[in-house]
């Protein structure tokens, strides 16, 4: 128990001092985790250790907690207007580079057959946690390349239950390909089945009954359950963790409680991805590369060099050359899916041992360089097709904009917006309440349920994009928390911020907010007006009127 607390104090130091360095040049955080896992590796002997396997399935919950946001962003019918992206693309792409990679390690390598088609489909993967959490950073995940290379990604994530078959069928002794084909088709219908049909009705209705208990720990247990329960139900079925949470974001993304569910599982999935990439720089191994310290950057300039031609060639038949050359150079790294596919095919010796660490090595260099190319992508496009407009617009999700923001439905909040409706304006509210979402949904007011605390909520209701932006909650903390995300994101925003009182106030203004309104000084100001309606009189005369009346 000490070593562990060990292993975990020091990687959390060598972590967070890696990452703050590599901050101050730009450097992605991702190349942080990896770097320190390598070290926490050599410093503690972990690179052959075999009871890491459950720190690689915590860490999967990494991608696992990735796929579910990324489901709440596309519903069934985000994903049926993605299906040129998802099935034609997405299809092309594995197909032609599967084969082709596989091809290559059969005819000139001369891998045996089975093991050539399982490294070849492999390295056809892309790195979703990669490119789809810094496409989500860099707020192009619904630009025109981004699209693309969502579609792809999907389809990828799709693709791994095919080659986990395929690795089956090549190691099975007793079970026949046809009865294995016809069980994978049957659960694949029972899944969707529980997460289509049942899921829907009985999801939504269990966590508005969480909801009623006013606890926030509750709904966000409720929400972990349903990501957790319904991947492992996925895998009970054969499938890969990451396709039932994905399956499971599409499924919530219809109901109400969407941007809630999102901003409380940020944290649980930024933590998780960072063990992810921890366990990737785990297995890197120093001896492999001073040993192959040609041939591995050899086999890493092919393979991503390859990879990036084959997407391109696809991709400039359907679309703008610059779109498809930005999604080609987004895809052209090797994927964590690779690493767990080699993983089991090495335990089933349909390859080698040092095959398998030349290409463990190679696939996680592949990441390492992806950061750094997805950083200078317009760059580059810029510097290749120098001559063609750029035409790849980002596509928001929402199409919130010059609309009134206003944070909170409280009794200020309930005033505001009937105020904001009488006057016609478009207005849109926020509230954490679950009671007060619905008291407000019953009169009809454009009301959604989640934090506005939280940067992607702002970001997703196009708090950019506002007229103004209106924070009228009672709680101060919350105040605080949400004043401070909206100044972090949108500085320049028309901001009102409603404060109870001066100690209030003091804290509101050390942000960067337009106007401050007290709401002490204000009611001060008009009960006195109303004092000051009728004339003053003396107590005499007050007298001498009332003795008339008798």
């Amino acid at each position: 128990m000490d070593n562990v607390l060990a292993i975990i104090l020091t990687t959390v130091v060598i972590a967070t001092l890696l990452n703050v360095f590599f901050k101050r040049y730009e450097i992605p955080t991702v190349i942080g985790y990896i770097f320190s896992g390598a070290i926490i590796s050599q410093l503690f002997g972990l690179t052959h250790a075999r009871h890491n396997e459950a720190l690689h399935q915590l860490a999967e919950f990494g991608i696992v907690f990735l796929m579910f946001t990324i489901g709440l962003e596309f519903s069934v019918r985000h994903l049926k207007a993605m299906r040129r992206e998802v099935f034609l693309f997405g299809g092309l792409q594995m197909v032609v580079t599967g084969n082709l990679f596989g091809a290559f390690a059969h005819e000139i390598l001369g891998i045996e057959l089975r093991s050539a088609i399982i490294i070849g489909f492999s390295l056809a993967l892309s790195s979703t946690a990669i490119v789809l959490k810094m496409l989500t950073e860099r707020n192009e995940i619904h630009s025109g390349y981004g699209r693309v290379v969502l579609g792809i990604l999907l389809l990828q994530d799709i693709a791994v239950i095919p080659i986990l078959l395929m690795l089956s069928i090549f190691t099975a002794t007793e079970r026949s390909v046809a009865d294995m084909l016809l069980w994978t088709t049957l659960d694949a219908v029972l899944l969707l089945l529980v997460i289509f049909f049942l899921g829907r009705y009985v999801l939504e209705r269990f966590l508005a009954w969480t909801l009623s208990s006013d606890s926030e720990e509750i709904f966000l247990v409720a929400a972990l359950m349903i990501v957790v329960g319904v991947s492992f139900v996925a895998h009970r079925l054969g499938f890969s963790y990451s396709l039932g949470a994905f399956l499971a974001g599409m499924t919530l993304a219809e109901t109400r409680f969407k941007y809630r569910i999102e901003a409380d599982l940020l944290t649980f999935r930024d933590i998780f991805l960072g063990i992810f990439f921890v366990t990737i720089g785990m297995q890197i191994e120093p001896r492999t590369l001073l040993e192959h310290w040609l041939l591995i950057p050899t086999i890493l300039i092919a393979v991503m060099g390859a990879k990036a031609l084959v997407i391109f060639g696809l991709l400039q038949t359907f679309l703008q050359r610059r779109t498809a050359f930005k999604a080609a150079l987004a895809l052209m790294q090797v994927g964590e899916f690779a690493l767990a596919i080699f993983a089991i095919a090495s335990q089933n010796g349909l390859i080698d041992p040092e095959t398998n660490q030349l290409l463990i090595v190679t696939v996680v260099l592949s990441m390492i360089v992806t950061p750094f190319v997805l950083k200078h992508l317009r760059p580059l496009a810029d510097w290749v097709f120098s001559r063609e407009p750029e035409t790849d617009i980002p596509i928001v999700s929402s199409g919130y904009r010059d609309h009134i923001l206003l944070l909170g439905y409280g009794t200020l909040g309930e005033k505001l917006s009937r105020e904001l409706h009488r006057r016609s304006l478009p207005y849109l509210i926020v509230e954490h309440d679950y009671k007060l979402v619905e008291e407000a949904r019953k009169r009809g007011e454009p009301i959604i349920l989640a934090n506005a605390a939280a940067q992607s909520v702002l970001e997703e209701l196009g708090v950019r994009k506002a007229l103004a932006v209106i924070v009228a909650i009672e709680n101060v903390d919350k105040t605080r928390m949400v004043v401070d995300a909206v100044t972090r994101i949108a500085p320049t925003v028309n901001t009102v911020v409603a404060v109870r009182n001066d100690s209030h106030r003091r804290i509101i203004e050390t942000f960067p907010v337009n106007h401050i309104v007290n709401a002490s000084e204000i009611l001060s100001r008009a009960i006195l007006d109303e004092a000051l309606v009728c004339p003053l009189r003396s107590p005499l005369e007050v007298e001498k009127n009332s003795e008339k009346k008798f």
